[in-house]
């Protein structure tokens, strides 16, 4: 469970869903920028940030509309199948993981899980490997490719190299742990 005071956990939940409203309503005609009139006819349609959608579905006022890069025959789905490593995820969502997450738990369905999980552990190494390889002519390219989750991941793995080659090109082999610089008090 993220934090309440998290920055990403609040970006991801800004990102829009697709929702159909169930019952008309007067007064939020701001949701729907279609219309100019102050209100919101039953089955329309409308994109709303995902932190709105889970108040208003769980009052059973929107349904919702999986959003197209968790489809299940949506083309996101195939791209992954087919080579992981290339898709372009930060332009469906720069929060694609945590979004899909959250919409998941919220309808419940079984299918976006294990497509999560196929996509990050597919991407995985190769995120790693690139974090150890690319120059830095080839990095922002590349980052542009990859969500928020896979930069840090990426940012990680940058810095544990650095630290490996520093340790090995003669740094501090050994470090005596802060606890055991402490001397017990005699009782």
């Amino acid at each position: 469970m993220a934090s309440y005071y998290d920055i990403g956990d609040i970006l991801a939940e800004e990102e829009l869903v697709p929702t159909v409203f169930q019952y008309g309503a007067n007064g939020v005609g701001l949701l729907d920028s279609s219309d100019d009139a102050d209100k919101v006819e039953a089955g329309s349609r409308a994109e709303l940030p995902f932190w709105l959608v889970r108040e208003l579905y769980l009052r059973q006022l929107v349904s919702i509309r999986v959003p197209p890069c968790f489809d299940r025959e949506s083309k996101t789905r195939e791209e992954i199948a087919a080579d992981a490593a290339h898709v372009d995820l930060r332009s469906r969502s720069p929060y694609f993981y945590e979004l899909g997450c959250k919409i998941a738990l919220l309808i419940r369905d079984r299918t976006i899980g294990p497509f999560l999980l196929v996509a990050f552990q597919t991407r995985y190494r190769d995120v790693l490997v690139k974090a150890h390889a690319l120059t830095l002519t080839m990095t922002p390219k590349y980052l542009t490719l990859l969500t928020n989750e896979e930069i840090k991941l990426y940012e990680a793995g940058q810095s544990s190299i650095a630290a490996f080659k520093k340790w090995r090109m003669g740094g501090p082999r050994f470090q005596v742990a802060p606890v055991l610089g402490r001397k017990r008090k005699l009782t």
